[in-house]
């Protein structure tokens, strides 16, 4: 007897038969606007530098910046972009990057927008950096990065370190770059008050965003993940997997402060996965605990002796107030000055200079 056929929609059939060529052309709207895009920014920076150089040696002044615009207005009708404002970006841009010629490397390879965003919102050389390395590596749209602007990143990246245990960084010496010490959720729209299982399903509902959050080489594996040992069965909050470190990451999350006891769980549910769950060719998987609040002194207490491959972050349901760590980076900045003047001041580094026993 004849197994009877599932008839497919002409529809369904067309999309199989031309996906390839779809594809093509998608690849190739995406290389050309690349191109416009490298061409565009790189028209920018030399317009700049031409502008700055003019600028610089007297042999502008500028009212001669204005005539320009005006120029370019009257005589190419159709060109966009190239008002009086847009031209003093142009000179900015320039100036911004010109001494550096690492950064310099990086910047066609954002749109023009995003510079915008980072020379408005970032006052700082290293700041500026820090944001159009960021944004190329993780392929931030302009809203993503305006976020992470807003939810002082930097700042936060700065003036507190992803806290991981000694066995993590010795399996993969990356982890610190590719974990935060707090995690921005403030697109989850919780209460002040919630629960673990408010927390957990508003993350599944706005997993993209959450993904997007954690880093791009994170890929969702399961929620509740099954974990059966013996004749119990547990269950795993979130599991993760990232290409870059080529291991599962499991997450467990608290919606209170951290205990030094929610590591032992936590490690118990990462020897589970290495030995039932993990494949040949995959790394030792690692942990994060995800918790409403941590005491950093108790943090390092439990992590520093802990054979555990995990960290503890914190999350947080509102963007921080971005002048008080402002302030904050500030008062850090002036005490590396401060360190710095004490060490050049010091015998010890100016052997020539004498000191009063001499």
């Amino acid at each position: 007897m004849k197994k009877k056929q599932t008839a497919i929609s002409p529809v369904a059939a067309e999309e199989s038969a031309f996906s390839e060529v779809l594809q093509l052309i998608q690849t190739a709207r995406q290389r050309a606007y690349q191109a416009v895009n490298t061409e565009l920014v790189s028209l920018y920076w030399q317009i700049g530098g031409y502008i700055s150089r003019k600028l610089e040696s007297a042999e502008w002044g500028d009212g001669v910046v204005d005539q320009l615009a005006l120029f370019l207005a009257r005589t190419q009708p159709g060109l966009r972009g190239f008002t009086r404002r847009n031209l003093f970006r142009m000179r900015q841009f320039y100036e911004c990057y010109s001494e550096n010629e690492i950064v310099s490397a990086l910047l066609t390879q954002l749109p023009w927008t995003h510079h915008l965003m980072i020379m408005g919102s970032c006052k700082r050389h290293e700041e500026r950096e820090f944001y159009l390395r960021m944004a190329q590596k993780e392929g931030w749209r302009s809203r993503e990065l305006q976020r992470q602007i807003q939810s002082c990143l930097f700042e936060k990246a700065i003036l507190n370190p992803p806290k991981v245990s000694a066995t993590l960084r010795q399996w993969h010496p990356e982890a610190g770059n590719l974990f935060k010490d707090a995690y921005s959720l403030e697109f989850l729209g919780l209460a002040d008050t919630h629960s673990e299982a408010d927390l957990h399903t508003a993350l599944l509902r706005n997993l993209g965003r959450f993904i997007t959050e954690l880093g791009r080489d994170f890929c969702f594996v399961g929620s509740e993940h099954p974990i059966q040992v013996g004749g119990q069965d547990f269950a795993l909050d979130l599991l993760f997997f990232h290409r870059g470190m080529n291991c599962l990451v499991a997450i467990e999350l608290k919606v209170r402060e951290f205990r030094p006891e929610d590591l032992g769980k936590l490690n118990f549910y990462l020897e589970a996965l290495d030995r039932d769950h993990r494949k040949p060719h995959e790394n030792r998987s690692i942990g994060l605990l995800l918790c409403a609040t941590k005491d950093s002194e108790v943090v390092e207490y439990a992590l520093s002796r802990t054979l555990s491959p995990a960290m503890i972050a914190e999350y947080e349901t509102q963007l921080p107030d971005k002048k008080l760590l402002r302030a904050k980076l500030h008062e850090f900045y002036q005490l590396l000055a401060s360190e710095a003047d004490d060490n050049a001041e010091s015998p010890s580094t100016h052997p020539k200079r004498k000191t009063k026993n001499s």
